[in-house]
């Protein structure tokens, strides 16, 4: 065999060699596998809650949601309640529902969003979501709020027909956007039925201080104000109203079911299929990142019931029209 003849055959050889060698090295090479299902007795689940779990209002909205996971998952939960919104507090809360083991933390204020950020850098196998934020990664931390803008809207109609004085007053926490347009909202359901009435707002710069809920909601009702809303968390507003005789618009929950002399509707949330779903997924090993934003036709966000004895007449068959108009998705609020 000549010398041109094997330096080919020893190539070919060791091409093939290498090939075999390519093959068995892509065969060996670890498969990424799917994130293992978590039982009921390894998962636990934390919150951290800005106010009491007795508020009547957002807190207890939520801690509904926290109640509705033991009961229907049999997972344990954990709760910090009254943390203030500044980043030390935030942290310091979360830190402590990891050490108790909490594999998922809903962290439930705007102001818990800087906070919350921080610690999903810093834990990346444990998952956050955050409520009424805006900022999420696409690995363990998302944000969730609802359009409770629509509810206020329909709660705006039921004032708007109740007024005697075209005067209602507006109990607000915040200036910031999920705040001004929950206000607006309202003004509009207003001024669709009473183009004639005006809402007044009065801030407290305070999620929950019923003493300055109280207070506020005094204010508006000596300028006049004979129907009383709230983007605040206590039932103090709606208690003031009752006090003088007057009517109001609650929020978070049912207030009608704390002053049924005074509160004729509430705009609500309802957080407990959304929590269950977002734990159970978690668990499955399928939660994804996600920007929740979702409104009446969900059932997160609704309004509550209309108290019989202090709806005005027509408001039943008014907010009707309008619920359906918007559950249709032809038109919404701002449209």
């Amino acid at each position: 065999m000549n010398k041109r003849l094997l330096s080919l055959l020893l190539t070919v050889v060791m091409l093939f060699t290498l090939a075999l060698a390519g093959c068995a090295k892509k065969n060996v090479e670890p498969q990424e596998s799917a994130k293992p299902q978590e039982s009921k007795e390894d998962f636990k689940v934390g919150f951290v809650y800005v106010g009491p779990i007795g508020d009547g209002g957002w807190t207890y909205s939520h801690n509904e949601g926290r109640l509705a996971i033991e009961k229907e998952l049999g997972v344990k939960t954990y709760y910090k309640e009254s943390v203030g919104e500044t980043i030390e507090e935030t942290v310091s809360a979360i830190e402590e529902l990891i050490d108790e083991g909490c594999k998922m933390i809903f962290t439930c204020s705007f102001g818990f969003m800087d906070g919350t950020e921080m610690m999903a850098e810093k834990y990346p196998d444990v998952i956050f979501m955050h409520a009424s934020g805006y900022k999420m990664n696409d690995k363990n931390f998302g944000n969730y709020f609802g359009r409770i803008y629509q509810a206020r809207y329909l709660s705006g109609i039921v004032a708007g027909l109740k007024t005697q004085t075209n005067k209602i007053g507006y109990v607000a926490a915040m200036e910031i956007p999920e705040v001004i347009r929950g206000i607006n909202a309202f003004a509009l359901g207003v001024q669709s039925v009473n183009p004639n009435a005006t809402v007044e707002v009065m801030w407290t710069h305070d999620w929950v201080d019923s003493a300055k809920e109280k207070q506020a909601a005094i204010a508006l009702l000596d300028k006049g104000c004979d129907v009383i809303a709230q983007h605040q968390d206590s039932v103090a507003p709606q208690e003031a109203a009752r006090e003088r005789g007057v009517w109001g618009i609650g929020y978070h929950t049912d207030m009608s079911k704390v002053v049924p002399e005074a509160t004729i509707t509430s705009a609500i949330w309802d957080w407990r299929q959304f929590y269950v779903d977002q734990v159970k997924s978690a668990m499955e090993g399928t939660w994804k990142p996600i920007s929740y934003w979702e409104g009446l036709d969900s059932g997160v966000t609704l309004l509550a019931p209309l108290n019989e004895a202090l709806a005005p007449e027509g408001a039943a068959e008014k907010v009707e029209e309008a619920r359906q108009r918007i559950i249709s998705g032809e038109w919404d609020v701002f449209t």
